[in-house]
């Protein structure tokens, strides 16, 4: 008798099919899938697709046109699109327009640095000469970066991007200029400015960066010349005495004008009692010093005094009425005879050096801004209050130092010159140096050159802050202040930082000495110093610009051509400074968003339609948000955005910063050809962007094995989806387990898009990823793997399953796209066809009778039971007592009564994953599986009874049952006699 062989029941099951690879080649795919987006056009189409809809407007913020990018501009530019698809999926029309800032100090640097390399000097080289190469140097940066950009995924106009160097570009800028110059907002003064030796040049505060620098630190006394007060006595006794200053840059002791002191500080005038100092000690018995309470011992100490006597208190009005000495005054230098105030300041504080400030308003904002405060006062006294220009642009003294011209500040290199040390010689041979040392800190350097740059007043371009634009008590700092309060920042605590740089901030300086950039575009009068003020000359000057760039600016008889008949050229000066980058950068909404209609918000009041962001690092506080700003306040009235987004700095992993030294640099090229983009935007969604993030090896590990896991569900559920034939179940017939993967998609979907809406992609990743891997892959997919492999076609349960997968299929892949967006092409073609792009999709509209809450709270009791019956069967594996979850028939004891009715009539074996299982309502015996969190529930495991299906591997009592079909269980039997019914031959 022969044996009938076994059949291979393989062919009858609906196993996973998709071509879609488990591994996925992201460094290989995505160079095709980027070819792909360009052949077919797709920004062609997400523009026609949007037609009609409200805009969505993410201004871009200009890098500078000088390098290679950077980890923060792979960040900076992820963010920026993810920003513009998602807005697109959720109904905008969101456009991405690249630009650039392609004029300034970086890229002017760098041309001087190759200048240097020749031994060429840049004074000697026609000055539109030299900004023909600056504009080539920047011509070839951006085609560099504009491929590095789109190799992250960054979808915009990439063929037509704005940059700050094009003609039209350059000459809205100047008219912008031209605008706060007929206002009356423009003036030329004399301030203290940043100012780089080494670069020739003012520097804003964005362009300054703090490095440790050594300091002389010097103690010095201002004797006391004149006393008031009301008790003559006392007044006699200030006399013999000394005010006592401390400073860290003693080169600016010639540039002296006045002493500060605050009258929140206790003072006290100190007599020096020790008899046995040596002769050399610059501090001698008898020696009378006023001093703060809380520092005198400290100035003692550094004076090398042991013993000393407090005398009395002294009091602000006494302080107030000092008139000092310039240390200098008897010293044959010449210059230094005139008398030194004492002046109550705000900034003055006891934490360290004297209680005084040495105030020399030509080298610092403070010392300034508290003598012009007090000009009117001091004139009244017969003090000249013309502030003096003692350093030059190259850093030597000039004839307003007497005695120390030559001597130079700091050197062309950026090294300490002479100068310090000529101040200090002078000051001990005056008698009035009482102590001298040197102290490490934090000092202002420039960002290019890394040197450190000096505070010198100098005349400068300025806007007013303060002064009225129109006489109704409108200033450009009142309207900034309100701009900020209308607008929109995330994360909130932008709008205190900017709102107190605005409060705080001095008048706007927007000149620069510099050659590569658009000019003050402004005429000086011979003799009186006034601004030209003739809209017909600025009109020639714009139209020049929009021909031929601002070059025109430079060239041979631009003075007569700009002037024309109406003015006499010999009559008027023409300004060469040119302004600084953050004017140009800060005009961008001038010369792109007003300028390109796809671009053009509905402005017809602020707050409209339309919507524009601005999102920058947060160091934009101070530079591009900062400036926009104002330009856009002074010129209309309100800032050019509505709403300004800001993200930290990358760390390196250990929370460092990233130099080249420490070698702990991440370079973003290093990373896509490793990994693929996906992988380092994985990683940017899933930071938390608002603070500083941190990036290296081990992190990007994590992305790649989050990533993986994603790719594994998306290919499970491409693989599943292969068999849909599309057949619809109604809500109504569905299974619970479906309608409630259907209930929480509705849940997601609120989430998704709120998150989207605040920004908050970490939020998004997170739950989506949770969603994915927990609740479908361990949970929903898992249980209905035997449904939708074994059940037969005509089976509700898997089409109603293949139905679910469908609607999680569309709304997980779209809601991803934006973060992944190769990943999701890939697979949204896989499924769809090459014809296709998720791109063009938007999140899909998900139904409000999804949502069933109680039926959520109901499976959340089912889950807490499956979850101690996975924990006890995970044990009998462990143990070896089972190899397989469809080996066990557990008995469930569940003695909660509410969890016991949300079990009923459940197929909790099903959902458990086993072959058999017993529900039981009787306490559980002793040594039972439990877990402490989950009362009322216990276990006991056991074998399944029965014999193994040869198709679906249950073991039940019922296999062998179906004489046709003697080794599977009766649903087997079920779905092969309706398989092979549909695989007759015809």
């Amino acid at each position: 008798m022969t044996e009938t062989p076994e059949r291979d029941y393989s062919e009858t099951l609906n196993l996973p099919k998709t071509e879609f690879p488990m591994r996925a080649g992201l460094p290989k795919k995505e160079p095709e899938i980027l070819q792909r987006w360009q052949e077919m056009n797709l920004y062609r189409k997400l523009r026609e697709a949007s037609t009609g809809r409200n805009k969505f407007i993410l201004h871009d913020g200009p890098p500078y046109a000088n390098g290679n990018i950077h980890i923060g501009h792979a960040l900076n530019k992820t963010l920026k699109d993810i920003v513009t698809r998602s807005m697109q999926m959720t109904g905008w029309d969101s456009n991405y327009v690249p630009g650039w800032d392609c004029h300034g100090l970086p890229i002017e640097w760098k041309i001087e640095e190759q200048y240097r390399a020749k031994g060429k000097n840049k004074d000697e080289v026609p000055v539109n000469e030299f900004r023909q190469e600056c504009r080539e140097f920047a011509e070839h940066w951006i085609g560099v970066q504009r491929e590095e950009f789109k190799r992250l995924g960054i979808e915009g106009d990439w063929e037509n991007p704005y940059l700050t160097m094009r003609f039209e570009s350059e000459a809205v800028i100047a008219r912008e200029l031209m605008k706060f110059a007929m206002s009356g907002q423009l003036y030329r003064g004399s301030k203290p400015v940043m100012w780089s030796v080494v670069e020739k040049t003012a520097l804003a505060e964005a362009e300054i960066e703090y490095h440790d620098y050594q300091s002389d630190t010097i103690w010095v006394k201002f004797p006391v010349v004149e006393a008031g007060g009301t008790n003559e006595t006392e007044a006699d006794e200030l006399l013999d005495a000394s005010v006592v200053i401390w400073t860290t840059t003693p080169w600016t002791i010639p540039g002296n004008r006045a002493v500060c002191f605050s009258s929140k500080i206790h003072y006290g005038l100190y007599e020096v009692t020790q008899d046995d100092l040596p002769e050399e000690n610059w501090v001698q018995k008898g020696d009378k010093l006023i001093l703060a309470d809380a520092l005198a011992g400290a100035v003692f100490e550094q004076s090398r005094v042991e013993r000393y006597e407090h005398v009395r208190a002294v009091t602000p009005e006494e302080l107030a009425a000092l008139t000092l000495a310039h240390p200098f005054r008897d010293l044959d230098l010449g210059g230094y005879q005139f008398d030194v105030p004492v002046l109550d300041g705000d900034h003055v504080t006891d934490d360290a050096g004297t209680g005084f400030v040495h105030t020399a308003p030509g080298h610092g904002a403070d010392d300034f801004e508290i003598w012009m405060a007090h000009a009117r006062e001091l004139e009244a006294r017969g003090i000249d209050t013309a502030i003096p220009f003692t350093v030059a642009d190259d850093g030597f003294y000039t004839k307003d130092a007497p005695g120390f011209e030559g001597n130079q500040v700091i050197t062309h290199k950026g090294e300490k010159g002479k100068a310090n040390k000529a101040v200090i010689e002078a000051l001990k041979e005056s008698g009035t140096l009482i102590g001298l040392g040197r102290l490490k800190h934090q000092y202002p350097h420039s960002w290019r050159s890394k040197k450190p740059i000096i505070f010198r007043n100098t005349p400068q371009w300025f806007v007013y802050m303060d002064r009225d634009i129109d006489g109704k008590d409108d200033t450009l700092r009142i309207r900034a202040l309100n701009a900020i309060d209308n607008t929109r920042f995330v994360p909130a605590s932008g709008q205190n930082r900017l709102r107190s740089m605005i409060e705080n901030r001095p008048d706007w300086v927007l000149s620069r000495q510099r050659a590569w950039g658009v000019p003050i575009t402004v005429f000086i009068h011979k003799d009186t110093a006034e601004i030209l003020k003739d809209e017909a000359v600025n009109a020639r000057i714009y139209d020049a610009f929009v021909s031929e760039g601002a070059d025109a600016w430079f060239a041979d008889g631009a003075k007569e051509r700009f002037l024309g008949n109406d003015h006499k050229a010999d009559d008027w000066n023409m300004v060469t400074d040119i302004l600084d980058v953050w004017f140009d950068s800060g005009s961008t909404h001038a010369f792109c968003l007003e300028k390109r209609e796809d671009l053009m918000p509905n402005r017809k009041g602020l707050g409209g339609d339309d919507y524009v962001l601005y999102l920058e690092g947060s160091d934009q506080h101070r530079g591009w948000f900062h400036s926009s700003l104002l330009e856009g306040c002074g010129t209309r009235g309100h800032a050019p955005y509505d709403a300004v987004l800001t993200h930290g700095f990358t760390m390196a992993e250990d929370g460092r910063k990233m130099s080249k030294s420490l070698g702990n640099q991440v370079f973003p090229q290093d990373i896509i050809k490793q990994y693929g983009a996906d992988i380092l935007r994985l990683w940017v969604a899933s930071s938390d962007y608002a603070e500083d993030q941190r990036i290296g090896p081990e992190i990007i590990k994590t992305s790649v094995d989050s990533y993986r896991k994603l790719r594994n569900t998306l290919r499970w559920m491409l693989g599943s989806l292969g068999h849909a034939t599309g057949e619809e179940v109604s809500l109504a017939d569905m299974p619970e387990l479906e309608r409630l993967m259907l209930h929480r998609l509705t849940e997601l979907d609120a989430l998704v898009r709120k998150a989207y809406w605040d920004f908050d992609y970490k939020r998004i990743f997170h739950h989506l990823f949770t969603f994915m891997t927990v609740e479908l892959s361990a949970f929903y997919f898992d249980i209905r793997k035997d449904a939708l492999y074994c059940d037969a076609a005509s089976s509700v349960r898997r089409k109603a399953s293949l139905q679910v997968i469908d609607k999680l299929f569309n709304c997980l892949v779209t809601w991803m796209a934006p973060m992944l967006p190769f990943t999701m092409e890939e697979t949204w073609t896989s499924r769809y066809g090459e014809a296709t792009s998720v791109h063009l999709e938007q999140f899909p509209a998900v139904p409000a009778d999804w949502r069933d809450d109680a039926l959520a709270a109901k499976w959340a009791k089912i889950r807490t039971v499956r979850r101690v019956i996975t924990g006890a069967l995970e044990v009998e594996r462990r143990e070896k007592r089972i190899g397989s979850s469809l080996e066990a028939h557990p008995v469930v004891h569940v003695t909660d009564p509410e969890l016991m009715a949300a079990l009923e009539g459940k197929d909790m074996a099903d959902i458990a994953i086993t072959s058999q299982l017993t529900l039981s309502a009787d306490p559980a015996p002793e040594g039972a599986f439990a877990l402490d969190d989950t009362p009322g529930v216990a276990v006991v495991p056991g074998l399944a009874e029965g014999r193994k299906c040869a198709r679906s591997w249950k073991i039940l009592p019922e296999v062998g049952s179906d004489p046709d079909y003697p080794d599977v269980t009766l649903r087997d039997a079920a779905a092969l006699r309706e398989w092979d019914a549909a695989h007759q031959p015809a």
